[in-house]
Parts: C-alpha cells; sequence; structure tokens
C-alpha cells in the first residue's frame, strides 16, 4: 500500500479516528493523517467489499466550495473538462494542470446549481490544490475549504441496498450524480461515485456527525469498515491512477490514458493549460502511456520496479503493483514506450535485479460495475 510522505506537517487525525481504533483498526500514517490500513485483513476486506459494501473514510481528501460570476469558465481556465456544460447534479472527473499540460491533481467537480461547484481533490495535494486555485481564479471568485466535513464513501454492488435503505433519495441517483439533503438536521451531499470500480456513493457530512453516520452505516449487514490496504487493491483492480504514484506533474493526460478527461468542446477550442502540448500527443502519441500488465507467477511486482527491453536497459517503469485478491495473481500499471503499449505485448521487468515476465492488458483488470442509465 503506498503511503504518502509528501506531507512535512505534523501528522494529523481524522475525525473518525476513535471509531476507527475502537474497530480494531491498524493505523498508518497517509497523506498528513493517521489513517486505517486494515481492520480484519486486506484480503478479507477486498474480497468483501467485492461482494457486498465496504465503508471506506476518506475525509483526509479537500472538498472545496467554488462560486462567483461565471464559476464555470474560470474553472475551465484551469481544467480540461466542460465545466459549462455540467448540468446540475452532475458530477465529473477532471485535471487540474500545469500550463505544460502536466497534471497536478486529478478531481472530482460537482455542479450544486446557482453558480456553485463542489470539488474534491486528493488528499495529498489539497493544500497545493487550493494554493494554485487561489492563485489563479480572480478575485471575484470564492473559493471555501470545508474544513469542518468528513467524507465517507460505500462501495460495493449491495451499497445501493444500504445507502437508499437509510437514504431513500439516493436510489434515483445514476453514475457520476449528486443531490443534497437533510439528515439528523444537518445538510449532507451524496453523489453516486467512488474509487472500487464499484457502484457505490459517497457522502459528505459535517465531522460533528460523522460518528452517527459511520454506525449507522455499518450496522447494515451489508456493510463492513474498510481500510486503506484494499482500498488500493480495489481500485487498482479498477484500473484507476493513484495521484504521486501513477500520475504527477510531469505526465500529461494523454500519457496518463485519461483522454476521456478531455471535453470535445474543450478540444476544439484548445483553451486549457497546455493545449498544443496534449493535443499534439493526443494526434501523435506520446512517448510513453500508463498501461495494465499481467504478471507471470505468484510474486507481486511493485511500484519502482523497471521495465526493461531485451539487452536490459531501462524502457519504463512501473508505478502500481500488488496481488489481485479478485484474479488470484500479480497486476500492475506501468508506463511503457508506445509501441510496447498494445494489449498483448510481451516485456520483462526489474525488481531488485529479479526479472518478472509480463503482458500488456486492457484496463480494468476487473470490470466496473457503475450504475449507468440506461444500462441493463
Amino acid at each position: 500500500m503506498p503511503v504518502s510522505d509528501t506531507d512535512d506537517l505534523p501528522t494529523q487525525t481524522l475525525p473518525l479516528d476513535g471509531w476507527h481504533r475502537a474497530r480494531g483498526a491498524r493505523m498508518v500514517p497517509f497523506a498528513g493523517y493517521h489513517m486505517p490500513i486494515q481492520y480484519e485483513g486486506i484480503m478479507a476486506e477486498h474480497l468483501w467489499t467485492r461482494e457486498n459494501a465496504g465503508l471506506f473514510d476518506v475525509s483526509h481528501m479537500g472538498q472545496l466550495l467554488i462560486s462567483g460570476p461565471d464559476a464555470a469558465g474560470e474553472l475551465e481556465k484551469l481544467l480540461p473538462g466542460d465545466i459549462k456544460g455540467l448540468g446540475e447534479g452532475k458530477v465529473r472527473y477532471s485535471l487540474l494542470l500545469n500550463e505544460s499540460g502536466g497534471i497536478l491533481d486529478d478531481l472530482m467537480v460537482t455542479n450544486l446549481g446557482g453558480g456553485t461547484y463542489y470539488m474534491v481533490v486528493n488528499g495529498a495535494t489539497k493544500w497545493d490544490d487550493i494554493a494554485h486555485l487561489r492563485e489563479h481564479l480572480p478575485d471575484e471568485i470564492v473559493l471555501n475549504h470545508l474544513e469542518d466535513q468528513a467524507l465517507l464513501a460505500v462501495q460495493g454492488p449491495r451499497a445501493a441496498d444500504a445507502v437508499t435503505r437509510l437514504f431513500p433519495q439516493a436510489g434515483s441517483l445514476f453514475f457520476m450524480e449528486g443531490t443534497g439533503l437533510v439528515w439528523e438536521g444537518v445538510k449532507l451531499g451524496i453523489g453516486r461515485s467512488g474509487y472500487t470500480g464499484e457502484d457505490g456513493f459517497e457522502i459528505s457530512v459535517p465531522a460533528s456527525h460523522v460518528d452517527k453516520l459511520a454506525a449507522l452505516l455499518t450496522e447494515q449487514p451489508e456493510v463492513k469498515p474498510i481500510g486503506l490496504g484494499a482500498r488500493d487493491s480495489l481500485r487498482l483492480e479498477a484500473g484507476l491512477p493513484l495521484y504521486g504514484h501513477d500520475l504527477d506533474e510531469e505526465t500529461t493526460p494523454v500519457m496518463a490514458d485519461l483522454g476521456f478527461a478531455l471535453s470535445k468542446r474543450r478540444r476544439e477550442e484548445r483553451s486549457f493549460p497546455g493545449a498544443a502540448h496534449i493535443l499534439m500527443e493526443r494526434e501523435q502519441g506520446p512517448i510513453t502511456k500508463r498501461v495494465g500488465l499481467l504478471v507471470e507467477g505468484r510474486q507481486p511486482v511493485r511500484e519502482g520496479a523497471v521495465v526493461v527491453d531485451a539487452d536490459g536497459s531501462e524502457v519504463g517503469k512501473v508505478t502500481s503493483g500488488g496481488f489481485s485478491p479478485s484474479l488470484e495473481r500479480p497486476i500492475a500499471m506501468a508506463y511503457v514506450p508506445l509501441a510496447a503499449a498494445q494489449p498483448g505485448t510481451r516485456v520483462r521487468l526489474n525488481q531488485r535485479a529479479k526479472i518478472f515476465d509480463a503482458e500488456v492488458t486492457a484496463m480494468p483488470f476487473v470490470p466496473h460495475r457503475y450504475h449507468r442509465k440506461g444500462a441493463k
């Protein structure tokens, strides 16, 4: 499980810190916070989530409200997504880009209506993201960091059974849609999205009420608390990148195989940061590209292992790797030369002077099961 060491500040505690410890969680530092890495064990928690529903505490993430005159247009100066065309109650995955098209962070934006947008950014980068947004957004755009909000995710094929039993309004949502409601006298924000490849919900709740909500959710027979370890193996199986590992400032959306985040209108307007470079890569192909790997044998290949050519020279790098509980075999993500990025291509990996054989494969490794509109 990758553990962040990017934050030099003292390790902080989550609102649910005591709740986690009371349930036997093993806590580790991650993104500047003490966070639960596991309760019963990573393998068991992973498989429970794939078959039932898991509760994840993701309160380390940055929750922001952005509003003001033409907030959508101002955000489009920093993101490649179509924010102006994002309907009320709709959610969009996007990227915060630097001037050369490198990825500063990946994030989610929800249109709350009335010119207000809710943004969730990664915990390890949130302070840099906030500084970047405040530097580049005009003074009339208001950015509020919701430091008193916690964030819970309920993920898995039975997540909807548990969540809609408590909040029937959530049942009308499809993937990448959100709504607000009042519970116990406080406002909740619920979005149907997540980071596991499964159907699920993310619930923004005041920190003052998160203990009660977490207890209520885990009282549902489908739901168990799940730690960071299983969150990492679930997102790896789903082919989802982790910022600071699979994505960084030197990586463009095309290299990262995130071209879907480049909205059509924005591509045509060529008006987002680094557009000229990104669109050239899109037309001609990047030098390297993020791919999935099926690794032979039983031993996982971890982040930092190198992809080597026939002469043993380094040509790429593994950015995430581990054992897939669902597939019962090692899998990984790596950046490889474009010529080696086609599924079926055989590659070799060098980890601590040991050579592993692997095959490039399409991602996700495990099919996504999002609750999409029109899907049967």
